[in-house]
């Protein structure tokens, strides 16, 4: 069997299983929104904590001091 014909086969069979896919259910958005909002915490507060914020800072001084 070639690739071609391989790769054709799987992905008739992925496009057969997304039309029976219908959606998340409300579980699985609660618990996709209780993800992210957890992560976005913990992306606040790497970005926000000391070495990050001066890290950035030293950048953005850099790029204003940058002469043209």
């Amino acid at each position: 069997m070639t690739c071609k014909v391989w790769l054709r086969g799987w992905w008739r069979a992925r496009r057969t299983a997304a039309r029976r896919d219908e959606g998340m259910t409300t579980s699985e958005y609660a618990v996709g929104t209780i993800a992210a909002a957890a992560f976005a915490a913990v992306l606040y507060k790497i970005v926000t904590s000391g070495a990050v914020s001066g890290a950035l800072e030293s950048v953005i001084g850099k790029a204003l001091d940058a002469p043209f």
